[in-house]
């Protein structure tokens, strides 16, 4: 998900059921630990508090820019020197409970160069589905 000057940017949107309460979900969205174990290789925080990305073996730097607990985080992307750019890529995760039904959604939200929502649909149910075998959702 590195930053490219030269494409055009694109928002894809999932929501998925989990089924599991936010409570629990919550610190595999918002923690280096959480993230490490469904959504990518490896996830560490830097000294200045900047999440590393490691997709295969690529870093990516991240700020987590906003987050409310047991509600949402978003993570905004930096350039390769760890700086903040116009336009940056940037993930949110919110989860939604359902007042009817009860059941607990995860809403992914993904702005980048990535244009191919079937391959984006794809990827992010693989990953949701992996996310919830570990919280037994």
């Amino acid at each position: 998900m590195p930053l490219s000057a030269t494409r055009s940017k694109h928002r894809f949107t999932v929501e998925l059921p989990v089924n599991a309460s936010p409570k629990i979900l919550y610190p595999y969205l918002a923690s280096a630990s959480g993230l490490s174990q469904w959504f990518c290789q490896d996830v560490r925080i830097d000294e200045d508090h900047r999440y590393n990305f490691i997709w295969d073996n690529q870093s990516h730097f991240a700020e987590m820019t906003s987050h409310r607990t047991n509600r949402s985080v978003r993570y905004v992307f930096l350039d390769h020197n760890k700086r903040h750019t116009p336009d940056a890529n940037y993930l949110d995760f919110s989860l939604e409970e359902s007042q009817l039904t009860q059941e607990v959604y995860l809403r992914v939200m993904d702005y980048s160069e990535e244009t191919d929502d079937i391959e984006l649909q794809e990827m992010w149910e693989s990953l949701i589905l992996k996310l919830r075998e570990l919280v037994g959702g």
